[in-house]
């Protein structure tokens, strides 16, 4: 495959994934790191998505207003995610590309099951902090392995009834203080090239295409049957990733 290629099909998956957050507010990663998988080596695939996914961030949870409050309701889940992410992406280094992909789909297919499931719960104040630690490893290793933390973080932070600034500002927080131990553990450990890193903010104008795209997406078609098929394509590339060795 000529690089020509490549970066076309690279654009293509940015531009979809940007679509599918731009139309739910969610599944940037979710969408474009497998897709981009299916011809980029997984950790190019998750390094591509660097700044568009922290500057995103950023962007959500100061606009959010509840930062400092979210800080302190929330950080033992995100200090409980940043060790589980630097230890995970420490223990892959010796995957083999394969296991990666394949690792890759059993997140991906686990986030199908969560947002398709959308488990009606409530947590109860007096088990947030115990869950939300037990959360924060969780999704520490799914990041660590594949970037995708996003499904078992929306099931946590749904059961917990917040207003909707509240939950935007929260969940962009756990996000962002996800990605940069991510980030920053790949680039530590070799993973991936401070190069290829930066080569992530050519992906911010193709994610942003993509997500005003989703915008009039969103508006024309019905939200449940854009999301049914968006579960049914990621499957796909899921059980495509598997098979590729």
């Amino acid at each position: 495959m000529g690089d020509t290629t490549l970066w076309l099909l690279s654009a293509a998956a940015l531009v979809v994934g940007g679509l599918v957050k731009g139309a739910l507010g969610v599944g940037l990663p979710l969408v474009a790191v497998p897709l981009l998988a299916l011809w980029l080596p997984p950790a190019q695939a998750i390094g591509l998505l660097a700044a568009p996914v922290v500057l995103s961030n950023l962007i959500q949870a100061v606009e959010g207003g509840h930062l400092r409050a979210s800080w302190r309701r929330f950080r033992w889940l995100v200090l409980a995610q940043l060790v589980a992410t630097v230890l995970t992406v420490r223990m892959t280094l010796d995957l083999s590309p394969a296991q990666l992909n394949a690792m890759v789909a059993g997140a991906v297919l686990l986030a199908v099951f969560l947002l398709a499931l959308q488990p009606n719960v409530q947590i109860p104040p007096n088990r947030e902090q115990s869950i939300g630690i037990a959360v924060g490893l969780g999704s520490g290793l799914l990041g660590g392995v594949s970037s995708l933390t996003g499904p078992i973080l929306i099931t946590y932070f749904m059961a917990l009834r917040l207003s909707r600034d509240a939950f935007v500002s929260s969940i962009s927080l756990v996000y962002l203080a996800g990605s940069l131990p991510l980030y920053g553990a790949m680039v530590g450990f070799g993973k991936i090239a401070p190069l290829e890193l930066g080569l992530s903010v050519l992906a911010l104008l193709p994610v942003y295409l993509g997500m005003r795209l989703g915008r009039q997406v969103r508006q024309r078609l019905n939200e449940q049957v854009f999301r049914r098929v968006v579960l049914g394509l990621l499957v796909v590339i899921a059980l495509i990733l598997l098979t590729k060795g």
